[in-house]
């Protein structure tokens, strides 16, 4: 059973997960550093692909604003690197084949669609402030507009909730 959403104030889960073009990515060495991580449910699926191009199209201004950005999802890191030399994605995608890291952020559950239920990652964006806290939470995302939401957030200029 999946853990409940980080809220903000709290520690942030650690992990070490395997990165796209073999580096693996552990959470405690991005300390220093604020971090987004967006959770999403698969590889080039329409909503995936777009959410992906938009936080890459944008990832200058998250870097100037002092923030990484990794995109976290169940797929293989086989399938991360087709995505990502399909679509020129410039965010490093991490592969959480096993969802320990999805429960424990709360993120991985039952879904349903078109009256069917099975298991899945619902779309989420956490960003976890330098010292490794939960700054904010984006749960139930809807594609459009996110990524600029998420942006404004981190540059300042909108207020946290």
């Amino acid at each position: 059973m999946s853990s409940p959403l980080p809220l903000p104030g709290e520690i942030a889960p650690g992990f070490t997960l395997p990165q796209d073009g073999g580096a693996d990515i552990s959470l405690a060495e991005q300390r220093g550093g604020r971090v987004l991580l967006f959770f999403y449910p698969r590889d080039n699926t329409p909503g995936c692909t777009t959410e992906a191009l938009e936080f890459t199209a944008r990832a200058q201004a998250f870097s100037d604003a002092g923030v990484r950005i990794f995109g976290i999802s169940k797929d293989s890191l086989k399938k991360h690197e087709n995505f990502r030399a399909k679509h020129g994605l410039g965010v490093p995608l991490l592969s959480d084949a096993d969802s320990d890291v999805c429960e424990r952020y709360g993120v991985w559950g039952e879904k349903k669609n078109y009256g069917r239920s099975y298991m899945g990652i619902t779309r989420t964006t956490v960003l976890i402030d330098a010292e490794g806290r939960v700054e904010r939470v984006w749960a139930k995302v809807r594609v459009k507009g996110h990524v600029d939401e998420v942006l404004a957030a981190v540059q300042g200029k909108v207020a946290s909730e």
